[in-house]
This record gives structure tokens, sequence and C-alpha cells, in this order.
């Protein structure tokens, strides 16, 4: 293997002072390096393994450091858009960094541009701290009427309450509130557990009214679903009773209704057994109705037969004669006997029964117009009438010869209203 020789030692390579380097700083003879600040020198340092300028050059840069963050805080504070506050801190900590810093340079001035600056963020930050207990006070305000909403649904009758509705609202409260706690000011840690303690327990007392409201829904809806159970087995026990089962079919219908919810799909499966045990007897019933119809059919066209001779009774002038052909009628109508369905009997009764009562009221007329006793007083108040208007036709006379229009007037009326009347009595 070839023997491999080190390369030649590079020439030293000057290393460059700033300008104001020396100026600022100095370098003992053991290496030790200084710096003026202010009207005094005192040590920052020692480079023993460097000449002078190297020594110089270090501790500048470190100087230079300090003057670059220095001037990115001022480019900032001109800029605007940071926080004032943030800045100060920034330039405070900066202060202390260069209050006798290792480092060569002009610390005085530089100490003096870290103040100029910390005085003119000074106005900005006390803007900042006021704007920031305003806010700080809204979000207080507005946290705070989050629990009072809370604790004004606990404090309802929550026996009484929609619970989807108050659900929804309870819900809605504690999604502000996390939201709020995500994107408003941080409140003082004594205020934030105050005002989650109050808004908990509001939560917690609706909750657990909640939870007993529906166990003992739940409870309520068992002893339903249980009821309506047992009212479904005799319902669907009645179907081999046919029509005669549709009594005690209306009977569990009855009871039903006074079940109680048992839960909507409980209700509905239940509901659609009892409601097909009850089509089952309605469906016999509607088999045996459609059996008498059929079997009443010649019924039927009998006493409409009977109704076509009836309608003679009202075309009959002579009342005795009337009331016998109705009489006749009616014999024969009971002689065909019961008809099915019983709305049709009913709806052939009805008509039957207007033929009745219109010869009932011819009758009653002809009896109130030829009784002897309304004919007695009939002719009596005739009488007394005639007599009146004879004695209102003297009156009159004798009003219009004395030309007394008072009285010719009342005599007129008078006179009127006595013969409107002795006409109405047929005289």
């Amino acid at each position: 293997m070839p023997r491999v020789t080190a390369a030649p030692a590079a020439p030293a390579v000057p290393v460059p002072v700033p300008s104001d380097a020396s100026e600022w700083g100095r370098v003992a003879e053991d290496g030790t390096v200084e710096v003026r600040d202010g009207d005094e020198w005192r040590p920052v340092g020692q480079y023993p393994d460097g000449t002078p300028e190297e020594a110089l050059a270090y501790y500048a840069r470190k100087f230079d450091d300090f003057a670059v963050k220095l001037g990115t805080l001022e480019t900032r504070a001109q800029a605007g858009g940071s926080s004032a506050s943030d800045l100060t801190k920034q330039a405070k900590r900066l202060q202390s960094e260069v209050t006798d810093a290792a480092a060569v340079g002009d610390l005085a001035g530089l100490r003096s541009r870290v103040e100029t600056l910390i005085e003119s963020l000074s106005e900005a930050t006390a803007k900042e701290a006021e704007a920031a207990k305003e806010a700080l006070d809204a979000a207080i305000v507005e946290r705070t009427g989050i629990v009072e909403r809370a604790e004004s649904i606990a404090a309802r009758d929550l026996t009484k309450v929609q619970w989807k509705q108050v659900t929804a609202e309870m819900t809605e409260l504690f999604e502000a509130w996390q939201a709020h706690q995500q994107t408003g000011p941080r409140l003082p840690k004594g205020t934030a557990q105050q005002l989650w303690k109050r808004f908990r327990e509001a939560r917690s007392t609706v909750d657990k009214a909640r939870r007993a409201f529906f166990s003992e829904l739940d409870d309520v809806h068992r002893a339903a679903r249980d009821a309506k159970s047992r009212l479904v087995e005799r319902a669907e026990a009645l179907a081999p009773r046919g029509v005669d089962g549709i009594p005690a079919y209306r009977g569990l219908l009855d009871e039903w209704k006074a079940s109680g919810r048992a839960g909507r799909k409980a209700d509905d499966a239940l509901w659609a057994r009892f409601k097909a045990a009850g089509d089952a007897l309605y469906a016999a019933r509607a088999e045996q109705a459609a059996a008498e119809e059929a079997d009443s059919a010649p019924r039927i066209e009998a006493r409409e037969a009977l109704l076509e001779q009836a309608k003679a009774v009202a075309d009959e002038p002579n009342l005795k004669r009337a009331r016998a052909l109705l009489t006749r009628i009616q014999r024969e109508w009971d002689d065909v006997g019961r008809i099915f369905p019983r709305d049709r009997e009913r709806a052939l009764d009805d008509r039957m029964r207007s033929i009745e009562q219109a010869l009932k009221s011819r009758e009653d007329v002809d009896w109130k117009k030829n009784n002897p006793e309304t004919k007695a007083r009939v002719g009596d108040m005739s009488s007394q009438l005639v007599d009146a208007i004879e004695k209102l036709e003297q009156e009159l006379a004798e009003a219009e010869k004395a030309g007394d229009e008072k009285a010719v007037k009342e005599a007129t009326e008078a006179l009127a209203a006595r013969r409107s009347w002795l006409s109405a009595l047929g005289g």
C-alpha cells in the first residue's frame, strides 16, 4: 500500500475585525478581552489561543447577535400587528441579556435603544391590557349567561316539560360552553371553576330528571305492553264465536283505549294483531249481513210495493177513506216481517212514517175546524169583532166629520186590524 503524506498546512487567513471593534474593545497580553462600557473598561472573557484580531472579532459577533435581535424587535414594533405585551417581554429579556453582556460593541447605546423600545411599547401594552380586560369581562358575562340559561331550565317543573325540546336546549348550551372555552379569552381559574360548577350542577339536575322520567315511562310502557298483549290474546280467542264475539270485542276495544301507550313500535305491532282479530269478526258479520240481505230481498220488494200503494193516501180527499186505506197498508206492512240489513229497514219505515204523519196532520186540521167547542168560540169572537167594527166605523165617520186627523188615523188602523182578524176567523 502506498504511504499517504500529510498535506502542507494552509497559510493563516487574517480574520476581519469590525471597524468599530477596536474602538470598543481591547485585548491584553494574556488574551483577556475587555470592552469599554460607558467610561469604564471591564473584562468580558479570554481568547488565549488566537490573535487579538480573532478575539475582538469573536466578541464583536456576539454584540452583532444582540443588535440583530434588537433590530428585529424594532422592525416588528414599527410594522404593527404583533402583540405589544409580547414584544415588551422579549425586549426586557434582551435588556437583561445585554446588561453585563460578554460582547464587544456599543453596549450602552444598545441598552439605550432597548429602553427606548420598551418605553414606546408601554402605551400600546396598556391599551392591550385594557382591551384584554374588557374582552375578559365580556367573556365572563357571556359564559355567565350560558350558566343562567342552564339554571333557568333546571328550575322548571321538569315533570311537565317536553324532553325533546329540553334536551336540545341543554345540548345547544353545552356546545356553546365548549366553543366559548376554545375560542374565547382564558378566564381566571377561580371564576372558570365557579361557573363550571354551576353549569355542571344545572346540567346534572336536568339529566337526573330526564333519566327519572324515561325510567318511569319505561315502566308505564312495560305495563301497557303487558296489558295490551293480554287484550290481543283475548281478542284472538274470540275468532271461533264469529258475529257473537263482536260485543265482547267492543268491550276489549274500550279496555285497549284505557290501557295507555306502550311505545310506538310496540303499539303498532300489537294494534296490528288486535285489529286483525276484530277484522275477522266483522268479516263474519259482513258475510251474515250479505246472506240476510239476500234473504230479505222479497220482503224489501213487498214493502216497496206497499209504499207505492200508500201514495194514494195523500190523493184521497175523504179522510175516512184515506185512513182506512192506510190502516190496511199498515197491516200488510207488519205482515211482511223483518228486513235486513237494519238500516235498509229503517229507511223504508221512515218513508212510511212520513205518509202517516202527513195524514195525521190533515186529520188534526179537520178536527180543529169541525170541533163544536172551537166553532162556538169562533162564533162568539166573530160576533164581538162585528160589534167592534160597527163601533169603529161610527167613530171614523165622526172623526172625519170633525176633521180630527189623529182620531181618523187611529180609527182607520184599529178598523183594519179588526177586519183582518174577522177574515182569519172566516167571518
